[in-house]
C-alpha cells in the first residue's frame, strides 16, 4: 500500500503543475486581450476625433454708447380742441372739408344769421343818428345854444348806441366758427339745415407740427436727465421711422401713487404722421456717451451659473495627458491670426460679465478683451478645445436700433 501511495504522488504533482500553467496562460490571454482592446479603442477614438465645426465669428471692439432710459408715452397736440358754437342755431353752410389743413382765422362753419344781421343794421343806424346828434350838440354847446346837461345826455346816447352795435356784432360773429389756430380739422358731421344747441361739438382742430409726447419716469432717474435732453420717439404705426425731439418740461411734483415724474417732450412732426392720442416708445438720453466692448447678443450663452462666450485661437488644440492636463511641447507650432485662411483654429469657453443691452448688441464688462475673436453663432456644437472652421458669409444681427420686418 505504501508503494502505491509513493507512485501516485508524482502523478498528482504533474496534474497540479498542468492546472497552474493553464491558469497562468488563461490570465495572460485575458490581460493581452484587454491590452489589445484598449489599444484598438484608443486608435478608434483617435480616428473618430471631433471634426472641425463651422462657426461665424466677430472681433470684439469698443463702440460709443449713449445711455438712455426707456419709457412709454402718448402724443398730445401743442394746440388742440373740439370746436363748438356758443349760441344755438341752424347750420347755414359748411365752408371746409374734413381732414384738411386750415389757417388761423379761416371760416369753418356758419349758422343762419339773417335776423341777427338785420338787428345789427338797426343798431348801426341808431348809432349813426346818435353820432350826428352828439356832433350837433357839441357845436351848439360852444355858442351856448344848449345846456351842458343836454350835451351830456346826447353823448351818453351815443355811447349806448355804440355799445348796442358791439353787442350785436359779437352775436353775429358767434354765428360763425373760425379756426383759432392753424392746424388740421377732423371729420365734420354737421350739415346745412341741422339745428345745433349751444356747446355742441362741431369739429376737432389739432396742430400736428410740432407735437408733445407725454411720459413718466421714476423719481430715481431725475439726476440723469434735464430740460433740453434729446429723446427718440418710436411709434408702432410707423416701424423703422425715428422721430427726434427734446425734453421741454418736467413736472414740478412727484405722483404720490406711482412715485413717477411727468415729462413733456416736443417732437418735430413735419410729415404730420404722429397724431394726438397715439401710443409711443420713448428713449431719453441720460448722461454723457460711454465706450463699451460690444458683441452681438447671439454670441452670449446665458446660463444660471454664468454667462459665457467661445474665444477663437489659432493653431491646433493642446494635447492632453491621461489626466486631461495639457502636455507641454518643446517646439510649439508657429502662431497665426484667428481667421487666417488655411490655418487651424480651436475655441475655449470664457466666462464673461455682461452689461447694458441696446437692440442686438450687448456690452461686455469683463472676460473678453479688445481684438479677441469671438464665436457669434454655432455655439451649441462647441466645447473647450473644439477645432472650428470659420465662415463669416452670414453674420447675426448687430443693429443698435432694430425694427421688426413688416410682411
Amino acid at each position: 500500500m505504501n508503494e502505491y501511495a509513493t507512485s501516485a504522488r508524482p502523478k498528482l504533482r504533474k496534474r497540479l503543475i498542468i492546472v497552474i500553467v493553464a491558469v497562468v496562460i488563461l490570465f495572460a490571454l485575458l490581460f493581452g486581450f484587454n491590452t489589445f482592446k484598449g489599444i484598438m479603442v484608443g486608435k478608434f477614438m483617435m480616428s473618430m476625433a471631433n471634426p472641425p465645426q463651422t462657426v461665424s465669428t466677430m472681433t470684439a471692439a469698443y463702440q460709443d454708447w449713449q445711455p438712455n432710459v426707456q419709457a412709454v408715452g402718448n402724443v398730445r397736440a401743442v394746440h388742440g380742441s373740439d370746436l363748438a358754437f356758443e349760441v344755438a342755431g341752424l347750420v347755414d353752410s359748411v365752408d371746409v372739408q374734413s381732414g384738411v389743413d386750415v389757417k388761423k382765422g379761416q371760416l369753418l362753419v356758419s349758422l343762419v344769421q339773417a335776423q341777427d344781421r338785420a338787428a345789427l343794421a338797426s343798431a348801426q343806424a341808431s348809432e349813426q343818428l346818435a353820432k350826428l346828434t352828439a356832433e350837433r350838440s357839441a357845436k351848439q354847446l360852444k355858442v351856448q345854444a344848449i345846456s351842458r346837461a343836454q350835451y351830456d345826455a346826447d353823448m351818453a346816447s351815443l355811447k349806448s348806441a355804440q355799445a348796442n352795435v358791439a353787442v350785436q356784432q359779437a352775436l353775429v360773429e358767434k354765428k360763425t366758427l373760425r379756426a383759432p389756430f392753424a392746424g388740421r380739422v377732423g371729420i365734420i358731421t354737421v350739415s346745412p339745415g341741422q339745428y345745433l344747441a349751444a356747446g355742441t361739438s362741431v369739429v376737432t382742430l389739432q396742430q400736428l407740427d410740432p407735437v408733445y409726447v407725454d411720459f413718466t419716469l421714476p423719481q430715481s432717474l431725475l439726476q440723469q436727465f434735464a430740460v433740453g435732453g434729446a429723446v427718440d420717439v418710436h411709434a408702432d404705426a410707423f416701424a423703422g421711422q425715428l422721430f427726434k425731439g427734446k425734453v421741454t418740461a418736467i413736472d414740478p411734483k412727484v405722483n404720490l401713487a406711482t412715485r413717477n415724474v411727468g415729462v413733456e417732450a416736443t417732437v418735430a412732426n413735419p410729415q404730420k404722421r404722429l397724431m394726438p392720442g397715439m401710443f409711443t416708445r420713448v428713449d431719453v438720453a441720460s448722461g454723457g456717451a460711454v465706450r463699451y466692448l460690444t458683441l452681438p447678443q447671439t454670441a452670449i450663452s446665458y446660463a444660471p451659473y454664468g454667462d459665457t462666450v467661445f474665444v477663437v485661437h489659432a493653431g491646433e488644440p493642446p494635447a492632453l495627458d491621461a489626466d486631461g492636463k495639457p502636455v507641454k511641447t518643446s517646439a510649439p507650432a508657429p502662431a497665426s491670426k484667428p481667421g487666417e485662411s488655411g490655418s487651424p483654429h480651436y475655441v475655449t469657453q470664457v466666462v464673461v460679465k455682461v452689461g447694458a443691452t441696446r437692440g442686438d448688441q450687448v456690452a461686455i464688462l469683463s472676460g473678453v478683451h479688445q481684438g479677441d475673436v469671438v464665436v457669434t453663432s454655432g455655439q451649441l456644437k462647441l466645447k473647450n478645445d473644439t477645432p472650428v472652421s470659420i465662415n463669416n458669409k452670414v453674420q447675426p444681427a448687430f443693429n443698435p436700433n432694430p425694427h421688426p420686418v413688416e410682411e
